[in-house]
Parts: C-alpha cells; sequence; structure tokens
C-alpha cells in the first residue's frame, strides 16, 4: 500500500511570498541588480528562492509580508 506523501513546510512555502504596500497601491521597485518589481492594487510578491528580492522587500520600511 501506497501512502502519499506529506507536505513539508519546506516545500508549501516555495511559493511565491506577499507583501502589502502601507503607502502606495501602484509604483515600480527597483532591486540592487536591476531588476524591478511592480507593486499593483496595493501587494507585490516575490518567489521563495529570490533570495535578492526577499531581502529587499523584507526590509524596506514601507512593507509587510502577508
Amino acid at each position: 500500500m501506497v501512502t502519499p506523501k506529506k507536505l513539508t513546510e519546506d516545500l508549501a512555502s516555495t511559493g511565491p511570498a506577499m507583501f502589502r504596500d502601507t503607502l502606495y497601491t501602484s509604483r515600480a521597485l527597483f532591486l540592487p541588480d536591476g531588476r524591478q518589481l511592480a507593486v499593483a492594487q496595493g501587494r507585490v510578491s516575490a518567489e521563495a528562492g529570490d533570495t535578492i528580492a526577499m531581502d529587499y522587500l523584507s526590509k524596506h520600511p514601507d512593507l509587510q509580508k502577508e
């Protein structure tokens, strides 16, 4: 009998991380490596594996992780 694998916390967190912009509903954020992330409807996201974007967004004073 085969038992289904349970999702581990690591696998469950591989999706995009959402951040809420507390000041603007629409704007562009420029990462240190030159990439641009767009805030739309007061939210911006980054893939969990994107360490540059995650570091930038988590340290930004206007953003709160959801």
